[in-house]
């Protein structure tokens, strides 16, 4: 107990000693401000210059001027050789400099024809790696489920994809998956799949959003009082679904890929995760997450690839870019956040945004903005609105799973032109659409649905037309097709040209006779003239110097000869 005593008491002295040597170096410094003081500041000395009883002070002076300029002649010297150094160091570095940017030109110009003849390595963030992977996808699978949002699926559907599958020949099957249908009134989700289901059949699908993840468990875990977690992780219509590809398995006998494909934000990861019940794929709400397949085995007999979203073309409005568009703020060609939040609120009700976000009535989408901004504190320095930052925050909210709206069906459907009766009824062989439609209308009844006042009504602008690199297959099919075609179109020709050839030779052999009758006649006319000629000059007693006129020809007869005399 002793011990612990003894070591303060060393440490009390340490520090004792300590704010002792400090006090005298305190004292020392203050003596020698004090010394300082007394002593005051030399001055510098002034030159007294040449006194007046020197002798030669005149001498002296011209001495002392002539040395002031020469001294300044020399620094004049100086400057300008340094003047001169640093010009030639000037052009010299231009020099250098030309050379380095001439080679640099050189080796880019012979870089980019390398390039130009290897096949470049496209970027993972690139649309043509998108469009690569999504072939890759397409290619591989044997059933593949185009992803549509229940809030507007026409808007999700891809014409050239789905022009793709059913003109590709083979054993390729497309289903329709209607995904996030809470988030839309029963009412219109009944109406959709039953417009739907004439085309492909659909499944109805709700995804659960959040999965068995320990992070997601553990943020979630604090906020249960304001989380409905029971909400996010149900999912409906993930039995129906196997089900139905189990079935298809059994009747083709062998092992399947099922590929799913669709637009960003549509839910294809998402669905995947829930189907296996586990965070197995990337999922958010941010857009083109996925950005090259992943490979999901379900069981011995199946297969998911998850695939990149499909690029939507340049060419749509500007409310598909906004919603089915990956948006980048570096990329060219990528539209403008207030532009499209602009295209938005147009296809909306006024009445029921001003409802939903509790906002007073605005003039136009700038004013919108600034008042949501407002109203949430997003603000920049001086209190002004981050307008940017609060459109980019909506459109997320209205591709992801926030905001409730919902597009009614088109009145009177019309098949498109890729889609006859018979590719219908290709796509819907080898499936029990009886046992579908009774699933559908149980996971429809299950679930629990927005009241039709909440969610806001939406126009839908039509099918988005998306680039999509078709299939070998789809290129083999239409070459076949063309060749069919061209081969029809030859023998037709072929046929007409022989018809038309016997014409011309008919016509031409007719010509020929007619020809020959005309030069005929005309050889007679001449000999019957001749003997008429004959017989009046030798009645007439003619001499005989006359008689080589006659046989001469009609124009020499109607030319005058002067050299004979006639009687």
């Amino acid at each position: 107990m002793k011990r612990p005593r003894l070591r303060k008491a060393s440490k009390r002295l340490s520090c004792h000693k300590r704010y002792k040597i400090q006090k005298k170096i305190r004292e020392h410094h203050r003596k020698v401000r004090r010394e300082a003081k007394k002593r005051g500041r030399k001055k510098p000395k002034k030159d007294p210059g040449v006194p007046n009883a020197a002798p030669f002070k005149e001498a002296l002076l011209r001495e002392a001027e002539q040395r002031k300029q020469r001294l300044e002649e020399l620094k004049q010297k100086q400057k300008l050789d340094r003047q001169k150094e640093h010009e030639k160091k000037r052009k010299l570095d231009a020099k250098k400099n030309a050379a380095e940017i001439q080679e640099q030109t050189e080796g880019t110009e012979l870089s980019s024809k390398s390039e130009a003849n290897t096949k470049k390595v496209p970027h993972k963030k690139s649309k043509k790696s998108f469009q690569s992977e999504l072939e890759k996808v397409i290619e591989a699978s044997d059933v593949i489920l185009e992803v549509l949002d229940a809030r507007d699926p026409m808007g999700c559907r891809c014409p050239q994809l789905e022009q793709a599958i059913t003109c590709s020949g083979g054993d390729k099957k497309l289903l329709l998956v209607l995904n996030k249908i809470d988030l839309v009134p029963k009412d219109n989700l009944e109406k959709w799949l039953n417009c739907l289901k004439k085309e492909f059949p659909t499944v109805a699908f709700k995804s659960s959003t959040l999965m068995t993840d320990r992070t997601m468990q553990e943020h979630f875990s604090r906020k249960r009082a304001r989380v409905d977690l029971s909400r996010n992780t149900e999912c409906f219509g993930s039995e129906c679904l196997l089900k139905l590809l189990q079935e298809h398995c059994k009747t083709q006998n062998k092992a399947i890929q099922v590929g799913l494909v669709g637009f960003p934000n549509v839910g294809k990861s998402s669905i995947i995760n829930s189907i296996k019940r586990d965070r197995v794929c990337n999922a958010g709400t941010a857009r083109g997450l996925t950005k090259c397949m992943q490979v999901v085995r379900i069981d011995k007999q199946m297969k998911m690839l998850d695939s990149p979203s499909i690029v939507a073309d340049s060419a749509n409005s500007t409310l598909t870019l906004a919603l089915r568009s990956i948006i980048d703020a570096g990329v060219s060609g990528s539209v403008d956040v207030v532009e499209a939040m602009d295209a938005v609120l147009n296809h909306c009700s006024k009445q029921q945004v001003m409802m939903f976000y509790c906002i007073p009535d605005f003039r136009n989408t700038e004013e919108f903005l600034t008042l949501l901004a407002q109203k949430r504190g997003m603000l920049k320095k001086g209190g002004v609105p981050d307008i940017e930052n609060i459109a980019k925050l909506l459109l997320c909210d209205w591709t992801g799973a926030k905001i409730s709206y919902h597009s009614q069906p088109p009145g009177s459907q019309m098949l498109p032109p890729y889609l006859t009766e018979d590719k219908i009824a290709e796509m819907q062989k080898g499936f029990n659409l009886k046992k579908l439609e009774e699933e559908n209308n149980a996971t429809v009844q299950a679930l629990k649905y927005r009241s039709p006042a909440s969610s806001i009504v939406f126009q839908s602008a039509g099918m988005t037309n998306g680039k999509i690199e078709e299939n070998k297959e789809v290129e083999e099919a239409s070459q076949q097709e063309t060749l069919e075609t061209s081969r029809e179109e030859e023998e037709e020709d072929f046929m007409e040209t022989d018809d038309q050839d016997s014409m011309e030779e008919e016509e031409k052999d007719v010509k020929e006779e007619s020809k020959i009758r005309m030069t005929r006649k005309a050889e007679l006319g001449k000999q019957q003239r001749r003997v008429t000629s004959e017989n009046k000059l030798a009645e007439s007693g003619c001499d005989s110097s006359l008689s080589f006129t006659l046989d001469k020809t009609e124009d020499e007869d109607d030319a005058y000869d002067f050299n004979t005399d006639y009687v």
